[in-house]
Parts: structure tokens; C-alpha cells; sequence
């Protein structure tokens, strides 16, 4: 991906469709890190690199995301393919996000379950979960070094550190909170919350973009009720053919029929991303359904933490255990249940994020350049930074002290993560050649434990 980098002189060129899907399928196969890691590697690649768009039209689509229900990674490459390519480009760049994962998360579920043998996958996995720790606080730093350019939003970062780690506040009352904080400041004091003030500089830096500043809104993302309804209803379709099918084939108590109606929920219903969505997945998959063991949930967990694609598709691996646990086709055809669950319950979770930005995208686009829309968002830029941070100790946490608080500290993972931690922020190395190495270290240093 670096060969495609252009000096800040240098005027991008035009891409056409199947330029855009050979990078959109790269990056469903690189997409680490988890939604920051991944967010992280778009800004690096479409914003400083390739220049597709510039940094303030990524931050508002960026913002938008994050008030929805689902992976705000996938719906970013989501919405950027949209707004370049209409509606299929924006269909290919959400579909390649998490096809890869999908298909690899496949093959490991088995292995998991076939074999209960991954000691490779695990020592790989020791190397990468400190790298991730790494990269989640870089993207915690490059975010807040652009948004945080006063005292007030360096204000409401802190607010919301304090609000998801002390006080545990749900994620959507802190996106609540900084939105309206920043509709009031907007109103009352508008020079604290006008991001285009914040980010000149940075379009200044990288160069223009083929979606810049001041790039008019395209024809096909200008809003019009009738492609609203039209969406609203393909999208109603799609979900209603396959439950409908699901329910008159099988029976609503039917595994299948079950997962699909679940998933469901979990993608309308849950906020805040896939850290948000998981205690509840936890909740039904293990307590409710027996899907799978509390045990299972963490391996999965885990696998999920280490495959590309959004974190969420640890879904797949619930779903590909349950069925195949369950027998739900009976005895002998135990990895195609498990294939074919992880396939429904991706398409019923991951529907509802393409709906949101193609029906929504038109909405954002017009207020791109609108202060009363566009202080909000720059709140909840800012409280972002937060809950990031909040995340980078989360993982840091159950990285370097296993066993928690009272066992004992892990020297070598803490010596990964600073080594990850250098070659992001000292040498500027590329994420993917941070984890890669990782990954390697963990498998060798396996050998050893």
C-alpha cells in the first residue's frame, strides 16, 4: 500500500471503480487493530497517502459513524466508497471490509472446534495483543493531536475518559453528552467548535484530495426522498426474504432462524461500537441461547482480535460453534452448520450498517459545511479521544497482567508493546509491519514458553 504515496505538490488522478476495489480488497485482508487500528490505517492510506479525500470530509464521515449501531470502521470504508463510486462502490468497499475476515474466521472456528488445537494461532496471538495496545494509543494521539485544538475539547476528552472509566457511563450517553455540548458551544461560543479552523492546516500539509474541503457534494449524494424510500425498502427486502425463508422452512425456534433474529437486535440495538455490542452478544449467545461456553466466547474473543475485519465478526465464530455444536443438520454435515450460520448471522448483523449510510449519507453530505450540524460532531470527535484512551487501557490492562492485578506482571509482553510502541511513534513504521513483526516474535517466542 505505501508505493501509492503522493507528495504534498502532486494532484491525485481520478480512480475508477476497479482501482477503488483492488485497495478496498486489500484492505479487507490488512484491516488489524480493531476499529481504531483500522481507522488508523484508512487515514494513513486515503487521507495522507493517496489523498481520496481530504482530513475534514474523513472526520465528519467518521463522526457520523460513530452515532451509529454497528462496526464505525466498516461503515467509514463504507460511506468513502459511496460518496466515489454511488452506491455499488460503496456496497464493494462494506462487503470486502468484512468478506476476508469472514472466510478466515471460518477456517480458524473450525480448527478451533474440529481439533481444539491452536497453539500456533496462540503464540502469534501473544506477540499481536501488545501491538494492538500500541496502536490503539497512536490512534488515540493522532485523533486527539487534530481534534483537540482548545481547551474545551481537551475538556470534554477528559470528561469522557473519566465518565467510561470511573464512572462507567454507556458509550451513547457520552456521544449524547459531547453532542450536546457541542450544539451549545457551537450556538454560544462557535470559534471553540468550528472544525474547519481545526483542520486547515492538515489539508494545507497532505495536499489537495480528490474530495477536498470545498468539493461539491456529487449528484448521486445530494438527498432525495425517493432514493431514501427506495433504499429503505430494497433494505426492508433483504431482510425480510431471508427470515421469511428461515421462519417458513425451519421454524422460528430453529437455531438458524434464531441467530438471524438475535443478530438482529444486536446490530439495531447496541451502540457504541464492537466493544459496546459484545457484553450483550455475551449475554445471549452464553446465558440465554447456550450457543457456546463462556470459555469458547473468550478464545473467540480472541481470534477476533487477531483476524483482519471489523471486531465484530467474532459473530461468525459464535454462530460457526453454535451450529456446529448443536449438530443443527445433523451429524455428519457439522462444518457446513457451522459455515452456513456464520454466514446468516454476517448478513443479518452487517445489513443494517450498509442501510444506515446509504440512506444517511445523503443527510451528512449536506452538512458538511453547516456549523449547527458540524459543532456536534466536533464534541463527539473530542470525547472519542476519551473512550479511545479508555480502550488502550483496557487492553493494556489484560495485556501486561494476564491474571489481573494480583498475579504476576508480563516483562516480555510489556517489552512487545514498547518495541510497538517505538516503531509507531519514533520511526513512523507502518501498522501492518509493526503486527507482522509482532505476530512473528510471538511465534518464535512460543517455542520457548
Amino acid at each position: 500500500m505505501p508505493h501509492d504515496t503522493l507528495s504534498p505538490t502532486e494532484a491525485p488522478a481520478p480512480i475508477s471503480f476497479w482501482q477503488a476495489f483492488a485497495f478496498w480488497l486489500k484492505l479487507g485482508f490488512v484491516s488489524f487493530g480493531g476499529p481504531a487500528g483500522q481507522i488508523a490505517i484508512m487515514h494513513t492510506e486515503l487521507v495522507e497517502r493517496r489523498r481520496w479525500i481530504s482530513e475534514k470530509r474523513f472526520l465528519h464521515a467518521l463522526n457520523y459513524c460513530m452515532l451509529l449501531p454497528g462496526p464505525e470502521a466498516q461503515q467509514l470504508a463504507t460511506y468513502i466508497g459511496w460518496l466515489m463510486h454511488r452506491t455499488w462502490g460503496g456496497v464493494v468497499a462494506g462487503a470486502l471490509f468484512v468478506l476476508p475476515s469472514l472466510f478466515i474466521l471460518v477456517g480458524l472456528s473450525w480448527v478451533y472446534i474440529a481439533f481444539g488445537d491452536v497453539g500456533w494461532v496462540a503464540g502469534m496471538f501473544y506477540g499481536i495483543k501488545p501491538a494492538v495496545t500500541a496502536i490503539v494509543l497512536q490512534a488515540a494521539h493522532r485523533i486527539g493531536s487534530r481534534s483537540l485544538k482548545n481547551k474545551a475539547l481537551w475538556g470534554i476528552a477528559a470528561a469522557s475518559f473519566v465518565a467510561i472509566f470511573a464512572l462507567q457511563v454507556p458509550f451513547p450517553l457520552i456521544v449524547l453528552g459531547a453532542a450536546l455540548l457541542g450544539y451549545a458551544g457551537g450556538r454560544w461560543v462557535p470559534a471553540l467548535f468550528n472544525s474547519s479552523s481545526g483542520h486547515g492546516g492538515a489539508a494545507k500539509h497532505y495536499g489537495s484530495a480528490l474530495i477536498d474541503d470545498h468539493t461539491p457534494t456529487p449528484a448521486h449524494a445530494r438527498f432525495r426522498w425517493g432514493r431514501l424510500t427506495t433504499v429503505v425498502l430494497v433494505g426492508a427486502v433483504l431482510w425480510a426474504l431471508p427470515m421469511g425463508a428461515l421462519t417458513w422452512g425451519l421454524g422460528w425456534d430453529h437455531t438458524f432462524t434464531q441467530m438471524g433474529w438475535f443478530f438482529t437486535k444486536a446490530a439495531l440495538l447496541t451502540f457504541g461500537g464492537a466493544y459496546a455490542v459484545l457484553p450483550y452478544v455475551y449475554q445471549g449467545a452464553v446465558g440465554h441461547y447456550g450457543w457456546l461456553t463462556p470459555t469458547q466466547m473468550i478464545d473467540g474473543l480472541a481470534l477476533g482480535e487477531t483476524t483482519p475485519g471489523p471486531l465484530i465478526m467474532v459473530v461468525a465464530f459464535v454462530a460457526f460453534v453454535g451450529a456446529y455444536a448443536k449438530a443443527v443438520l445433523g451429524p455428519e454435515p457439522l462444518f457446513m452448520a457451522g459455515a452456513i450460520a456464520a454466514c446468516l448471522v454476517t448478513w443479518f448483523t452487517f445489513l443494517p450498517s450498509f442501510l444506515f449510510i446509504l440512506a444517511g449519507g445523503p443527510l451528512v453530505e449536506s452538512t458538511h459545511n453547516n456549523l449547527k450540524f458540524t459543532a456536534p460532531l466536533t464534541g463527539i470527535t473530542a470525547a472519542v479521544v476519551g473512550v479511545i484512551v479508555n480502550l488502550t487501557l483496557f487492553f493494556g490492562y489484560h495485556v501486561l497482567w494476564p491474571q489481573g492485578f494480583a498475579g504476576k506482571f508480563d516483562t516480555v509482553a510489556a517489552l512487545i508493546a514498547l518495541a510497538a510502541a517505538v516503531a509507531l511513534f519514533r520511526y513512523k513504521r507502518n501498522v501492518m509491519h509493526v503486527i507482522a513483526a509482532c505476530a512473528l516474535l510471538g511465534l518464535l517466542l512460543s517455542f520457548f514458553r
